[in-house]
């Protein structure tokens, strides 16, 4: 999953995910009842992925992997950038995306989950 065509395709898998471009046409944010949970830099060359990710595993990835580092102008605590130049497998971007989604997912309302069918 290194293209945007790729990443788009796996975020439209996800109930209610939604695409927006609130900070210009060249970030685009992917929400869940309006809630970012993937950015992605359409300009960046490798392209640069931010995602949700809970704290501790974060660390343990930036400690794993040299192409995630702490979020790019988000929370460092609880986002991280990866750069697909290749190197990470597509299986654990797939997890880290999901992950995120699930992180977003968990801190809606219920009323907002049962909107998404959970």
């Amino acid at each position: 999953m290194q293209t945007v065509s790729q990443l788009r395709a796996a975020c439209q898998q996800f109930p209610g995910s939604a695409e927006a471009f609130p900070f210009g046409l060249d970030t685009l944010v992917l929400k869940v009842s309006g809630r970012m949970y993937a950015l992605v830099g359409l300009d960046d060359s490798p392209l640069k992925l931010s995602l949700k990710c809970d704290p501790l595993r974060a660390e343990q990835l930036r400690g794993q992997h040299p192409e995630i580092v702490p979020g790019y102008h988000l929370s460092k605590r609880h986002w991280n950038t990866l750069t697909l130049d290749g190197t990470l497998p597509d299986l654990l971007i797939s997890e880290l995306l999901a992950h995120s989604y699930a992180l977003v997912v968990g801190g809606l309302t219920r009323a907002q989950r049962a909107e998404l069918g959970g």
